[in-house]
């Protein structure tokens, strides 16, 4: 009998297994890419990572 039960974890982990990289690769392939083009906005400025002040604040803090 504990053939029987080693043999169902088995079977169980692997359906898990098999079922979690199925989702992530339709995940992987349902996002896009974000191209530059898509990362500005109407006036053409870069809506990602921008140096202000506070960002310059925050870097003299960390100095050793």
């Amino acid at each position: 009998m504990a053939k029987t039960k080693r043999s169902r974890r088995n079977f169980l982990v692997a359906v898990g297994a098999g079922t979690a990289a199925t989702v992530a690769a339709v995940a992987a392939k349902t996002v896009a890419p974000a191209s530059e083009e898509a990362s500005k906005t109407a006036g053409g400025q870069s809506t990602g990572y921008q140096v202000t002040e506070h960002v310059r604040k925050y870097y003299r803090t960390t100095l050793v």
